[in-house]
């Protein structure tokens, strides 16, 4: 069968509706001018494809997100990829949940939407609770274990997630859904509805020379499934304007998103007290209830009314602009840039209890936030003394304002060979702070950010439990080269980012040995008092500091040469593909701050970055009805870093695991026996190998009398045992498949998938809990938990019913979504520890729910 390549954009869009696009608007044109395609092979099959690219990839198109439950968060859909392991925190998408890719979790993972990245520019976290509407998606493409050369990423070892809006509609549509659901689980004690509206209208042609575009509205309120005061409600909208640049398929084009949450906490539970009924998986707590009633003369204490995990609030808005564009400059020659920026006013947190005296420090009464509490100096319960200790809320804000762009200069120099310039710039100002505010009486918050109306103590400074900027900027320079031999397609890559992080801290950092740095937050004299009453010093021989350092700033710079080499040998309806690519993930804003402790002279103060050299293997073979894909890869990772508990600070520290070596295997076949029926299976096998043991620390006397690490004798190094182990909380094995079978107006789908067990610790040792004796002094430990977590298997059902056609395009139909079919009750999202005396906290997978939606317009 003779192969092809199609050079014209304009050409591939006729000859391939659904092209695996990338994320930027320059790697989507580079992707498609130089796709191969052979003249026995489709694009997609069962609304999956796996794209002719050197990279492992796979591609999920609209009509598969669409059976989905409508509002559900992306990444719930993107489960259905090999090597993916998502737990939702409930039914619905919108309380967030957790992921892995191939075993990296997912602030090593990328997730972009038309090519801007969403993760966290602090500690790259992923809210997936926030993601854009499904409806105005055109595909989902996953990288996996690597990036492109233009993503503008610091943290992205693990893959990539690129969303793609889609492309306004050419003529005028409605697109509408009305949907509504409830917990239909075993032993639910209470309806839990769900309740989402959703309309998009697109304009069509407005001017007979390409300018159309869409807008969109939802919202969402449902109550949490488990207990009796949480609940989700959420309001987003979404626009595109496009405009058409001549016949060649240049266009300008700018999109919005904006986006306000607000959830509650929920469900998470220490993993030995996790539920072990699905009747245990529903409960109520203290709620109504009443806060402390004020008493003039008298030292008030706090109840608890209001301090329940399950009351604590995660507002968040956020939003966005992105630009894109594509001009052809003169023959072959092609300009893409992509703008942006973003807007982030997010937190989460609960209560704490706050002090209406001072501190004594130096002599003076000084007044601040000292280990973890605030000390005011102002009447907070309005009896008229200053005597009291009241509860107030006190959780971790976050505001960021991000500006970015992606630029690439494509130039086909004939028709076999092709190269890409590309520059990438994103600047995060990065604002975390930690203000107080008020409750009402009944225990919730006056205002859910208490930054808009901050509690000032009695010099008039804010009270705030961190104060911190940081400046991400990320510079990089990439290029790209992809030639085509006969049946070989060759691709060569280099990314060269340059990372900085201008770390400004405004608070008196107390220790260096936590995951983020314990602070002390004083201003004005108070803070002149609190310096002198803990004096700063370090010890250069024994690299040991001691009192509180200074507010102080500095700046860190992160550079790399990350190579990527790739090929692709087509034979037909089989092809072979090869990638290597070289990753880099820079430390987050919480170990950067913590070695803010040290002096910026001091050995190793600097946080290292992990590495990765990343290899792909793939057979494919593809038929008009059949795609299928096995991949083996290999991950050497260096200077992975991880949490674990130290027990002569008892405090969680960030440690360095060391090299890990980490390989497995994804497979995917996709295939449509007949018109009406489509079958998809895929699966994956994962592997970790952690090659050391970590480094603890010393023996302590009390380690001795316990017996903690195997200790026996006081000033000895003790290890924790992770060498020739695997990682916490990934699963090593996954396999799923979805049926679909279309019968004139019914539609019937339904989809699988086992994923198996995960350890809890990297030591893969069960979990152990100090034994006390009557003077609280620990002199033994017991076994708590097993070693692993069990595996689980979910079955989520769609069907769909067309009443009509919609005489603007489109179906209106009515579909039903069962999700947790079986009412499975399993662990659901959890990031393991590195040892056995650490027990992670575990969300409770959501149980069984369905919907019933009224379609108009899909």
């Amino acid at each position: 069968m003779k192969t092809f390549l199609l050079r014209s954009t304009a050409l591939v869009a006729l000859a391939i509706p659904a092209v695996a696009h990338a994320q930027s608007t320059g790697s989507v044109d580079f992707d498609d001018s130089a796709i191969i395609v052979s003249g026995v092979r489709a694009t997609d099959v069962a609304g999956v494809e796996v794209p002719d690219s050197p990279k492992a990839k796979q591609v999920l198109d609209k009509e598969l997100i669409r059976r989905q439950v409508p509002g559900q968060t992306v990444n719930d859909i993107v489960n259905l990829v090999p090597g993916v392991s998502f737990q939702n925190n409930d039914p619905w998408g919108s309380s967030g949940g957790s992921f892995t890719i191939r075993g990296f979790t997912s602030d090593r993972i990328s997730q972009t939407v038309d090519g801007i990245p969403l993760n966290d520019s602090g500690n790259y976290a992923l809210y997936t609770n926030q993601q854009v509407d499904p409806e105005v998606l055109e595909q989902v493409n996953v990288n996996l274990g690597v990036t492109d050369v233009d993503s503008p990423t610091a943290s992205a070892v693990g893959g990539t997630i690129n969303l793609r809006t889609r492309t306004p509609s050419d003529t005028f549509k409605i697109t509408a859904s009305m949907t509504y659901g409830d917990v239909l689980a075993n032993d639910r004690q209470r309806s839990r509805p769900y309740m989402r509206g959703f309309a998009m209208i697109d304009t069509g042609d407005i001017t007979g020379f390409g300018t159309k575009g869409f807008v969109s509205a939802s919202y969402t309120r449902y109550d949490n499934p488990f207990n009796n005061y949480s609940r989700v409600d959420k309001k987003q909208f979404n626009a595109r304007l496009w405009q058409d640049i001549g016949s060649n398929g240049d266009f300008v084009a700018v999109a919005g998103h904006y986006n306000e949450n607000r959830n509650n906490f929920f469900g998470s539970f220490d993993l030995p007290s996790f539920p072990t009924t699905r009747a245990d998986r529903f409960y109520d707590i203290e709620w109504p209830c009443t806060v402390d009633t004020a008493e003039a003369g008298v030292a008030d204490e706090p109840n608890s009314c209001g301090t329940a995990f399950e009351r604590r609030f995660n507002p968040s808005n956020t939003g966005n602009i992105r630009g894109a564009s594509r001009f052809t400059l003169t023959d072959g020659l092609v300009l893409t840039v992509d703008p942006s920026y973003q807007y982030v006013k997010a937190n989460g947190g609960g209560t704490t209890t706050g002090y209406e005296y001072g501190r004594t420090y130096n002599g003076e009464t000084s007044y601040g936030y000292f280990s973890g509490k605030p000390y005011t100096g102002v009447d907070l319960n309005g009896d008229g003394d200053l005597l009291d200790a009241v509860t107030i809320l006190q959780p971790s804000q976050t505001r960021t304002n991000r500006y970015g762009v992606i630029a690439n200069l494509a130039y086909e120099l004939n028709a076999d060979h092709s190269v890409r310039l590309s520059y990438t710039h994103d600047y995060a100002n990065h604002r975390q702070t930690g203000q107080i505010g008020y409750l009402l009486p009944n225990g919730s918050p006056v205002d859910v950010f208490p930054i808009n109306n901050p509690i000032l103590d009695a010099d008039g400074n804010p009270l705030q439990k961190r104060d911190r900027l940081s400046l991400a900027i990320l510079d990089q320079v990439s290029g790209e080269y992809r030639g085509h031999f006969g049946n070989l397609t060759a691709v060569l890559g280099l990314r060269a980012p340059f990372f900085t992080r201008e770390l400004n801290q405004n608070c008196f950092t107390t220790t260096g040995n936590s995951n983020q740095g314990y602070v002390d937050c004083v201003y004005g004299a108070s803070a002149d008092a609190y310096a002198a009453a803990k004096p700063y010093s370090y010890d250069a021989t024994t690299n040991k500091a001691s009192g509180a350092a200074l507010p102080q700033s500095r700046t860190y710079k992160y550079d790399a040469i990350l190579p990527t080499v790739g090929f692709v040998y087509d034979m037909g309806a089989a092809s072979v593909a090869f990638n290597y690519a070289q990753g880099l993930s820079v430390p987050g804003t919480d170990p950067l701050y913590a070695s803010l402790y040290y002096p910026v002279d001091a050995p190793g103060v600097q946080p290292v970055p992990e590495k990765t050299d990343s290899f792909d293997l793939s057979l494919r073979y593809k038929t008009g009805n059949l795609q299928a894909a096995l991949t083996g890869w290999y991950t050497k990772y260096k200077n992975r870093l991880a949490n674990a508990y130290d027990p002569e600070l008892d405090q969680t520290v960030t440690r360095n695991l060391g090299a890990v070596d980490k390989y497995g295997i994804d497979g995917s076949v996709a295939y449509k026996p007949t018109s009406n029926t489509t079958l998809y299976v895929f699966g994956s096998w994962n592997h970790s190998n952690i090659k050391d043991n970590l480094e603890g620390g010393n023996c302590t006397s009390k380690m001795v009398t316990s017996g903690q690490y195997g200790c026996a004798v006081a000033g000895d190094a003790y290890a924790i045992l992770t060498g020739g182990k695997q990682e916490a909380g990934t699963p090593e094995f996954m396999i799923g498949g979805r049926a679909q079978a279309d019968l004139g107006n019914l539609s019937v789908g339904a989809q699988v998938k086992y994923t198996g067990k995960r350890y809890v610790n990297s030591e893969n040792l069960p979990i152990f809990a100090a034994v006390k004796n009557d003077a609280g002094d620990t002199v033994d430990y017991t076994q708590v938990y097993g070693a692993q977590v069990g595996g689980y298997t979910l079955v989520d059902l769609d069907v769909r019913y067309k009443i009509a056609e919609s005489p603007t395009g489109g179906d209106v139909a009515i579909q039903l979504n069962v999700s947790n079919l079986f009412d499975e009750l399993f662990v659901g999202g959890f990031g393991g520890q590195s040892d056995r005396y650490s027990s992670p906290f575990v969300q409770i997978g959501p149980p069984r729910a369905a919907s019933i939606s009224l379609l108009f317009g899909y």
